[in-house]
């Protein structure tokens, strides 16, 4: 497993720049002038950047969500009343790679500011290496690796960036951090306050970043089993060791030989538990599970927040992931 390299301030100022070069500035009357109730009307392409466009613009923005409660993401497909709220909007927040619908529909829209998440901090390549602990490949800061007229189309494959950014509180807080400063762009009336509500949110992520370096530090065990890879980042930044069933695509199938192995690795390494996510088909990972004599238990993705998630926002669900792992993995 690789160790993250850590990025200067420097670089991931220049990442944030980097992201806001795609954005269109408003026109030169002040943000605001012309809408019923003078707020900045965004739309977020799914939950975790519905989350920091909400806390970072308050009440100076109108967030709305492309993404439903309990809809899985990656096949999200964009409806016309939702593609002329696009159009309408003044701003959209999205994450390219993640939700294919969603780049072909941002690609197509009027929408004057376009806030690429991928390009607020360093996108990194997660997958299970055959026989091996999944492999991390770090990408410079602010490295260009994506084109506006290509096509990505479903990124959830072993050889794209792995979009799952959001479960690393430190890279979220480098996104929080982009789009505040897209939102002062837009908005530069309220600038001062994208900035207050972007410093307290980052804050938080920087002390959620320490809860989890503390307890994980203590772990007894460094690797853990998934149903997709969805935490390559997060077991990157606090040294663990994500071993998926299904790599990074939710809907694939694993083949015998990986779930043997899977199997043998659980037994040498003290794997305790297999975890498996609300959106998705648990079947694969109970019968993992079974057949190794192991515990299941939810680690939540956090694409989105519905009534059988542990927690009621951003935050409370991270911490019931920890609670979760660290129970799992044990202690020294």
């Amino acid at each position: 497993m690789n160790v993250r390299r850590l990025i200067p301030a420097a670089a991931l100022s220049c990442a944030a720049l980097l992201g806001l070069t795609a954005l269109t500035a408003c026109g030169s009357g002040a943000a605001g002038e012309g809408r019923k109730d003078g707020r900045l009307d965004v739309v977020a392409s799914f939950y975790p950047l519905q989350f920091l466009t909400e806390q970072i613009g308050g009440d100076h923005v109108s967030v709305s969500g492309l993404t439903k409660p309990g809809v899985e993401p990656h096949d999200l497909e964009i409806s016309a009343r939702q593609t002329a709220k696009l159009n309408d909007a003044d701003a959209v927040v999205y994450l390219r790679g993640l939700q294919p619908a969603v780049d072909a529909a941002v690609r197509q829209a009027e929408v004057t500011t376009k806030v690429d998440a991928s390009t607020l901090t360093s996108m990194e390549k997660h997958g299970n290496e055959v026989g091996g602990h999944a492999a991390a490949h770090d990408h410079a800061a602010g490295e260009d690796h994506h084109d506006d007229d290509h096509d990505h189309g479903h990124s959830h494959s072993e050889s794209g960036d792995d979009p799952h950014i959001w479960l690393d509180p430190v890279k979220y807080a480098e996104v929080a951090r982009g789009i505040g400063a897209a939102l002062a762009k837009a908005d530069p009336a309220h600038a001062a306050d994208y900035k207050k509500n972007t410093d307290t949110l980052v804050g938080k992520l920087d002390g959620l970043d320490k809860e989890y370096a503390a307890a994980l530090g203590k772990a007894r065990t460094k690797v853990f089993i998934t149903t997709h890879a969805a935490f390559g980042y997060l077991a990157e930044r606090y040294g663990l060791t994500e071993e998926a069933i299904n790599g990074l695509d939710p809907d694939s199938e694993p083949s015998p030989a990986r779930i043997k192995d899977l199997q043998k690795m659980a037994k040498a390494d003290g794997v305790t538990t297999v975890f498996y996510e609300t959106l998705v088909s648990d079947k694969t990972a109970k019968t993992l599970a079974s057949d190794a004599s192991l515990k299941t238990d939810v680690l939540d993705p956090l694409e989105g927040i519905t009534d059988q998630s542990r927690g009621t926002d951003y935050f409370s669900v991270m911490r019931s992931n920890l609670t979760a792992l660290t129970t799992a993995l044990g202690t020294k």
